[in-house]
């Protein structure tokens, strides 16, 4: 292991029981090397999202671990076979699940899936982008080449603000479904825009995307053309919705982890350049992240539980002070609230 300093021990929110983001326990650890393949990122930024307080609790976990997916920060360790070349970069992840998590102000994190993120971009953008917007891009790439008009349903949230601005400058025609509060930011991007529970034309899609659950995707079947598309993102749906060699839908499932436990280096490839691609447009302005609501790492069980009550719109980020930001702090009047 090659380490860039001599940080020993870190802070980190741990699951112990229940379900409840205020069960979380914070707990102090000594750092620890890398593994073979794997990066110790520093975080400076931890991005919340949904699926963070679905899991807690589940099954397979014990207690201590560390939950959490996204993060920002800087490479301050490399494990064997990572080149040096890594300690001091700035990059955001996506890590697994079932491993540890970014809840911490360390990380391990596989290299494979850093994101290295631009001099010109701060960590707080760059931390709204794995989890919401690589998921996006991933549901985008279920669809076929071949451009026309697309359902996204349940739109509000991150990964539908995403989802909205990569499809509209793919070429789709795009209807956004979701509750009103989002439609003057939606229809800013040029989405078509709907209520949730808006009555939709039948036949008139030829894809879709749910953001809502299997349930509520199952009753979209309606509203696709013939070879028509039906992505999922929160579960799939449990049947084909017609019968055999009828409408002649195609299913479609999306889920991050895949990658984690079954993903090749081509799949890591493309994940890492669809990265790129969506940092490059939030540099440029051709994307834009969804305004974010910042709190401070004390706070992160409180507003963990905020996301999940929905008391909040926007993007969930925790802060993670450090002198520079004290120092920055006093002179910017700038205490880790909300940035909206």
């Amino acid at each position: 292991m090659q380490k860039a300093d001599a940080l020993q021990r870190y802070r980190a929110w741990t699951w112990v029981q229940g379900k409840d983001p205020l069960d979380l326990v914070l707990a102090e650890r000594p750092v620890a090397g890398p593994g073979p393949g794997e990066v110790l990122v520093q975080n400076d930024v931890i991005g919340l999202n949904p699926v963070d307080w679905k899991v807690l609790g589940s099954a397979s976990w014990q207690p201590g671990k560390v939950p959490g997916c996204d993060g920002a920060g800087r490479v301050i360790a490399v494990g064997d076979g990572v080149p040096l070349a890594w300690i001091g970069q700035r990059v955001a992840y996506h890590t697994w699940l079932g491993g540890p998590g970014s809840f911490a102000e360390v990380t391990p994190v596989a290299a494979r899936a850093l994101l290295p993120v631009p001099a010109a971009l701060d960590l707080e953008t760059a931390a709204t982008v794995p989890c919401p917007a690589l998921t996006a891009w991933l549901a985008l790439s279920k669809l076929p080449v071949r451009q026309g008009t697309l359902l996204i349903a349940g739109a509000g949230g991150g990964v539908g603000g995403y989802l909205v601005q990569m499809a509209l400058q793919a070429g789709w025609e795009v209807t956004a479904q979701c509750h009103p509060r989002h439609h003057e930011r939606l229809a800013g991007y040029g989405a078509a825009v709907l209520p949730w529970n808006a009555e939709l034309p039948p036949a008139a899609f030829a894809a879709a995307i749910d953001l809502r659950g299997p349930e509520a995707a199952a009753g979209l079947f309606p509203q696709l053309r013939a070879n028509g598309h039906l992505v999922c993102i929160q579960g799939r749906v449990s049947g084909w919705g017609s019968e055999a060699f009828g409408r002649c839908i195609s299913l479609h499932e999306v889920a991050l982890g895949a990658l984690h436990v079954h993903g090749d280096a081509l799949d890591w490839r493309a994940l890492r350049s669809a990265a790129t691609g969506i940092f490059d447009g939030l540099e440029s302005g051709r994307l834009v992240a969804e305004p974010v609501v910042v709190r401070a790492f004390e706070d992160l069980p409180s507003h963990l539980r905020a996301l999940r009550n929905r008391d909040f719109s926007g993007k969930a980020l925790i802060r993670i002070a450090s002198v520079q930001d004290a120092q920055d702090s006093t002179r910017n009047g700038f205490s880790g609230g909300t940035r909206e």
